[in-house]
């Protein structure tokens, strides 16, 4: 049965590495015991957190209603540790939700998880990395491996506001018809070029931002600068 293993929350804290101007980062995400509750923050640049108590410390990369929770793994974590060979605690990447028994790069674009008793996601988009989560992790080359890896983890934008907290089972309630998933909008983002014209499938379940880029790739629109690839976030 997928389950919520833990719900983490990060304090804004002072980094060597980040381009936000504060000189700010919430990361250090840390597992608690305490109910969460959780709702969309309002759009990016204005919105932080969809968890109260967790800190978004640059709005310009993160947070915002398309990137209102993270989620990732609990499996993939633990092949991260080996390969590493280091413990990886939970929240260790930044994530909000650490999760067992389900393949969160495989949720397609659009897929929605019922967390608890009322809390209902919708996936929206990859987690791309960035210098602050490289430093973080103080791993040489860190953002290739990760790159190389296409287990990015996904961001997620809530339907339904709810509570959650460790223990709570997740299920699947919609998962589209089509074939794309975080990890296929990862691999295009980052360089698998060929795949980027297959992302359009996935339609306005993608952040409004990456939708006008898929529709430019897909030969829908010609792209604006604004709508031209370029990598932030983290």
């Amino acid at each position: 049965m997928p389950l919520l293993l833990s719900v983490n929350l990060g304090r804004a804290a002072a980094v060597a590495a980040t381009d936000a101007p504060s000189g700010l980062t919430g990361i250090d995400k840390r597992p608690t015991d305490a109910p969460v509750a959780v709702r969309a923050p309002g759009p990016k640049g204005t919105g932080g957190s969809g968890l109260d108590g967790d800190a978004i410390a640059d709005l310009r990369h993160h947070g915002g209603d398309d990137q209102a929770v993270y989620a990732y793994a609990r499996e993939d974590l633990d092949r991260w540790a080996a390969e590493l060979d280091r413990p990886l605690t939970n929240g260790v990447f930044g994530e909000n939700l650490t999760t067992s028994g389900l393949d969160v790069n495989d949720a397609r674009i659009g897929e929605r998880w019922l967390i608890g008793d009322t809390l209902l996601i919708e996936a929206t988009a990859p987690r791309i990395p960035c210098a602050t989560f490289a430093d973080w992790l103080g791993e040489r080359g860190w953002i290739k491996r990760f790159a190389a890896s296409a287990t990015p983890g996904a961001y997620f934008r809530v339907l339904q506001p709810g509570v959650v907290r460790a223990g709570d089972r997740i299920e699947v309630t919609h998962r589209p018809e089509h074939e794309v998933s975080v990890a296929l909008v990862f691999r295009a983002m980052l360089g698998e070029s060929e795949l980027r014209p297959r992302i359009v499938a996935a339609g306005p379940a993608l952040p409004a931002s990456l939708y006008a880029k898929a529709r430019a790739w897909a030969g829908e629109t010609n792209p604006t600068p604004a709508e031209r690839p370029r990598r932030t976030g983290g």
